[in-house]
């Protein structure tokens, strides 16, 4: 992946369907010594509320939950009230640190100042697959605390079969049981991965295509979406999980958790595959504030990220929801904590790494892009599928 080229116009093509969000009220939280940080929920591990992040961290967290649309993102930390009300936030996927950072938004991080930065993931390091997805202008804007490659879920107790190609979500047999995410960025991108490794359309980067690539993907989704293939496109998480988990659907297209939780709350054996033809590979990261820094919140922030590029938490992010840890060493450190992980667990976390890296591996595999250069493309066409 190469250092995007982030502009205005992408910018204002992104936020142009969403208004500023609502600022929180009162004094009494910007005054606040607890670091206030905005985030969804999958930024944690350990208890339902913070606590468990906090006594790690050896901090106070005011955490406000975050939506999963960089779209409010940006607008909040730019035009909006965000660097007034939090002193650091989580990322909505590819790109939001090159235009957060272009904005001046967020401030450059001394990883020297994180402890368990020599445990990151070489791919992280300068020169690596990932190096530029934490970095702006070449200097390191933010740190990883999660990541994955989305691929496939399926009902192999129905299906008897491991699925290793995203052509059953098109094949006929599975008509009306086929779902895909209710989102063009990884939708049209897996999409994209598909058409491109079959030979069926040619596209040139699957995670920013031109506007003539981005109408043959959508022409193929509407094409099969007015055949009937598509039970739906899930919305939410909630959403996916019940699909699966009810066996309205057979094979969709879904972040891990959704699979893992299906399986859980169905007792069904619902399986995620690695896809031959690839998959869109992402991560998660987390930011210092401009704000966060002029109010003296920088010490409080290096101990949260340091507590993210632990073991500690990359083994809990893992059993717990499935995502990538960023950091080396958890296998080792599992294998120790004998009495936070019985042996079914570490079996199942050997497994899940064993998997992501296969599915880590495939040449096909496209970076998530939430900017692509022609977004106003991307959301047309989009709107096109959704009506059809």
């Amino acid at each position: 992946m190469k250092q995007m080229e982030f502009n205005r116009r992408q910018l204002m093509a992104l936020m142009g369907s969403a208004a500023v969000t609502a600022g929180l009220p009162g004094t009494a939280f910007a005054q606040s010594k607890a670091l206030k940080f905005w985030a969804p929920g999958i930024a944690r591990v350990g208890e339902k509320d913070w606590s468990t992040m906090m006594q790690q961290a050896g901090i106070e967290i005011a955490a406000i939950a975050k939506s999963a649309r960089a779209d409010e993102s940006i607008q909040k930390m730019v035009v909006g009230d965000g660097n007034a009300l939090y002193d650091a936030m989580t990322d909505n996927g590819g790109g939001m640190e090159d235009a957060l950072a272009s904005q001046d938004a967020i401030v450059e991080l001394d990883v020297s100042r994180i402890p368990n930065w020599a445990n990151v993931e070489d791919r992280y390091l300068e020169g690596g697959a990932a190096a530029d997805t934490i970095r702006y202008d070449g200097k390191v804007m933010a740190i990883p605390y999660i990541s994955n490659a989305d691929s496939l879920a399926f009902n192999h107790d129905v299906i008897g079969s491991e699925p290793d190609t995203w052509e059953v979500l098109f094949d006929e047999q599975f008509k009306g049981r086929a779902a895909l995410q209710n989102d063009f960025g990884p939708t049209l991108t897996n999409t994209a991965i598909y058409l491109k490794q079959t030979g069926k359309q040619d596209i040139e980067n699957p995670s920013d295509m031109s506007e003539a690539e981005v109408k043959g993907v959508c022409q193929f989704l509407i094409d099969m979406k007015k055949k009937g293939q598509f039970r739906t496109f899930w919305d939410g998480f909630q959403n996916g999980v019940d699909l699966l988990a009810s066996e309205e659907v057979l094979v969709a297209s879904c972040w891990e958790p959704i699979q893992i939780v299906a399986g859980r709350k169905s007792g069904k054996d619902i399986r995620y595959g690695t896809m031959k033809e690839g998959h869109q590979s992402w991560n998660n990261v987390v930011m210092l504030t401009r704000g966060g820094k002029e109010r003296g919140m920088e010490d409080a922030f290096y101990k949260l990220a340091n507590v993210y590029l632990s073991t500690w938490f990359g083994a809990r992010t893992l059993a717990g929801l499935g995502f990538t840890p960023q950091m080396k060493g958890v296998v080792e450190y599992v294998e120790a904590e004998t009495e936070a992980f019985d042996a079914d667990t570490r079996g199942q976390i050997k497994d899940r790494l064993a998997r992501k890296k296969e599915r880590l591996a495939v040449p096909g595999n496209a970076w998530q892009n939430v900017f692509p250069t022609q977004i106003r493309a991307y959301q047309d066409w989009w709107a096109r599928v959704q009506a059809a």
